[in-house]
């Protein structure tokens, strides 16, 4: 049984409600199956004391996974997992990655940011974000790595007036960017539009994700979009699929 006392203090690092934080703990033992396919839950009692919250968080909590799919609740049965995991909803890319295991699995990945800048954007990022030209920018370069093993590096790109005391040094930036936008300014992501293309990996690719030219490389350009439908950030994403897929689920 997985053990969750310690686990609500996560909820401090980006000031969430408590039932948003059990709701991630529930789901991220349901996707690395600890609570399998078919698994009924705790009672609402005793979930509450695993979690150290009150019964009514767990039951807000429950309550959003069963309207997501996650959960079903059955008479003289209790709450039930479902086995239906929509991994590719908005809410998950706020906290997984985006590439998945062959064999279908969740993946957990680390970060490192190899440079952080400001400047002016470029004819391309104007575009995208729909701002004037030399607008400024904050610009960094991300290498995300699963087992220790380098496996996409990325180039986010988001308007500097949006972000004011925004980290100066790189090892400040947060892992969990799109929390940290919720979090600290108020932007919340409501859409994210990708274009996914296979090419050949270049030199840099090479350098950064141990691979031999002439591999291949996935290449997913990105818009992400606020509540307003605004966009507030571009990102390019070049990744290695040697040990790796990217999963895209339309429900």
């Amino acid at each position: 049984m997985p053990n969750f006392l310690a686990d609500t203090s996560r909820a401090s690092e980006f000031s969430l409600p408590l039932y948003e934080v059990v709701k991630r703990q529930v789901t991220e033992a349901i996707m690395m199956g600890k609570w399998p396919a078919g698994t009924t839950l705790p009672s609402e009692i005793a979930l509450s004391q695993m979690f150290g919250v009150a019964v009514g968080t767990i039951r807000r909590a429950l309550a959003d996974l069963t309207n997501e799919g996650l959960l079903s609740r059955r008479r003289k049965t209790g709450t039930v997992v479902t086995g239906r995991t929509p991994q590719h909803s908005l809410r998950f890319f706020f906290q997984y990655f985006r590439l998945h295991g062959l064999d279908g699995s969740l993946q957990n990945s680390t970060s490192e940011i190899l440079s952080l800048e400001k400047r002016q954007a470029s004819q391309d990022e104007c575009a995208s974000l729909q701002v004037e030209s030399a607008t400024e920018v904050i610009t960094f370069h991300r290498l995300r790595s699963v087992g220790g093993v380098p496996v996409m590096h990325e180039i986010i790109t988001l308007p500097a007036h949006l972000l004011p005391g925004f980290p100066e040094r790189k090892e400040d930036i947060p892992a969990l960017l799109y929390l940290f936008l919720l979090d600290r300014y108020g932007i919340r992501i409501s859409a994210v539009r990708e274009q996914i293309a296979a090419t050949l990996a270049t030199e840099e690719d090479a350098r950064l994700l141990q691979l031999n030219l002439p591999d291949a490389a996935l290449t997913i350009d990105e818009v992400a979009y606020d509540q307003s439908a605004v966009p507030v950030l571009v990102a390019r994403h070049r990744a290695t699929t040697r040990s790796h897929r990217y999963v895209h689920e339309v429900q």
